[in-house]
């Protein structure tokens, strides 16, 4: 690809300045029927990388995608993944927590993300995720309120560093013990939310798609992007790292993730699991017998 695809990580620890990364970028694409091509291309590649992925089992891969209403995760989600096998890959939203789930701590109520984590030789995709906790709750303090969590812990203001702190520690975990996680967060410009909003009203089939809840939460754009900016440099790491996808262009968008995703399932060096001498041996009695059925 022309893009470098690493100029989009974060380093561990960054101090991100969101309003100096893109959200568009010279595509690497020269027309639409490149683009189609490309695509297709890496769904294939894909398509061929999970099949070993899913025989390999050594490995699961999650893969969790965050960004504003209108970035395109749901049309990125669908075009990378279009290729892939359903037995070896599952997709997860997830919704405001139950009344249950805020009696407990943030991590607690993140685990309808834990339990759907993808088992070893599976992918998993998480459209929003527990980070959620450390970007809707802290741009609405209202959700933090109902949270039933001490005050001294609140008004000591180091509650979102140590939710960081744990969703870091929660993630080591997990890539001690064979899960690879990689996150994108789509970045699009509030412009171009816009023209996405003005369309999915103009247009009947993309009506069920726009909300006036939509437009209350555009109001709060600035301090998104400043808990993305805190959350981002907080809790990218080199077992974990965040890439911030220009978005504002969905058709390049979908092809850097994709060219990411591959990227991530290269680097595992996957394999198809060596039959042993004895299975081996097993398998040559197997077709000799099946030799003889044919003869008989």
């Amino acid at each position: 690809m022309r893009l470098d695809l690493d100029s989009l990580r974060i380093r561990e620890g960054e101090k991100v300045n969101l309003d100096k990364r893109p959200t568009l970028v010279d595509p690497v694409y020269n027309s639409k029927k490149e683009y189609k091509t490309m695509l297709a291309n890496h769904v294939e590649q894909l398509s061929k990388l999970q099949q070993v992925h899913y025989a390999d089992n050594r490995y699961a891969v999650l893969l969790i995608f965050q960004a504003m209403d209108a970035a395109g995760k749901d049309g990125v989600i669908r075009h990378v993944m279009t290729g892939v096998n359903p037995q070896g890959c599952q997709v997860f939203s997830f919704k405001h927590p139950s009344a249950q789930e805020l009696d407990h701590d943030f991590l607690w109520r993140s685990n309808r993300c834990i339990r759907c984590l993808p088992q070893r030789g599976h992918i998993g995709i998480f459209n929003r995720s527990y980070y959620e906790e450390v970007l809707i709750v802290r741009v609405h303090p209202e959700i933090l309120a109902v949270q039933g969590i001490p005050n001294e812990l609140i008004n000591g203001g180091k509650v979102w560093e140590h939710r960081f702190r744990s969703i870091v520690d929660m993630e080591q975990h997990l890539y001690r013990n064979g899960t690879r996680i990689v996150k994108f967060f789509l970045h699009l410009s509030k412009e171009e939310q816009r023209k996405r909003f003005l369309d999915r009203i103009d247009a009947p089939a993309k009506n069920w798609k726009f909300s006036i809840a939509d437009i209350a939460e555009r109001k709060y754009w600035k301090e998104y992007m400043q808990a993305y900016e805190a959350c981002l440099g907080a809790t990218s790491a080199k077992h974990a790292p965040w890439y911030v996808v220009p978005a504002d262009d969905k058709q390049n968008a979908r092809l850097i993730v994709s060219e990411l995703i591959l990227k991530t399932l290269t680097e595992l060096k996957l394999s198809y699991p060596e039959a042993t001498a004895q299975r081996r041996k097993e398998l040559l009695d197997i077709r000799e017998r099946l030799e003889k059925d044919v003869a008989d």
